[in-house]
């Protein structure tokens, strides 16, 4: 079984929250079994649905109906289960997927100007979870913010949430998700920033999480 889910989050902006999928990582992370994916740009989709052809067992990629940031160029070697550091940083890390990841470097470059050096991760791979490079990236920056066009239960955030505690690498930890509630309809830039979406709201939470640090 592949599953491809398009216009994840609120990218199916107009329709409403009945279009709205912001409970789909949550759903797919509770199957047994299945793998779960979730599309930062268009060559790393490419490679998502080969993998997806190629691979054995339960799969799904949640995918977007926005234009994507172009991160990753033909030669990049992805590989399943494993995150990428798409951005080095010091201070704190932003783990991220999706829309989000592009949103998350746009709030590095915001902080960066205040002096603070923000590492960004896109963590594609949802199930399974690169838990050795949260856990890492946690020791290495003492701060981490998870980004997902989701809500706060339940998706990436909580997965962060769990390898932090199994791997014994508790920090300062912010959420950035909808607040478990449903979203209205309307611009999608515009229902980004309502919703605390968007580079400055990624930034502010960063910057109250690096408050927190020891």
């Amino acid at each position: 079984i592949k599953l491809m889910g398009a216009y994840g989050g609120l990218s199916d902006a107009f329709d409403g929250p009945t279009h709205h999928a912001l409970e789909d990582i949550a759903i797919m992370r509770a199957l047994p079994n299945f793998k779960v994916y979730v599309a930062s740009d268009a060559v790393q989709t490419d490679w998502l649905v080969r993998h997806a052809l190629e691979e054995n067992g339960p799969m799904y990629v949640r995918l977007s109906r926005d234009k994507m940031a172009d991160l990753y160029d033909e030669t990049t070697n992805f590989q399943d289960g494993k995150g990428f550091i798409v951005r080095p940083g010091s201070d704190a890390t932003i783990v991220a997927c999706g829309m989000m990841v592009g949103n998350s470097l746009q709030a590095a470059d915001i902080l960066e100007k205040e002096g603070l050096s923000v590492r960004v991760v896109d963590m594609f791979c949802i199930k399974p979870l690169d838990t050795e490079l949260i856990c890492r990236c946690a020791k290495e920056t003492g701060a981490i913010v998870s980004a997902e066009e989701h809500n706060i239960i339940g998706g990436l955030g909580g997965a962060v949430a769990e390898a932090l505690c199994a791997g014994n690498a508790a920090v300062p930890m912010g959420f950035i998700g909808t607040q478990d509630c449903h979203a209205e309809c309307g611009p999608y830039k515009t229902l980004l920033q309502a919703y605390g979406l968007d580079a400055e709201a990624i930034a502010n939470k960063v910057r109250e999480t690096v408050a927190k640090k020891k």
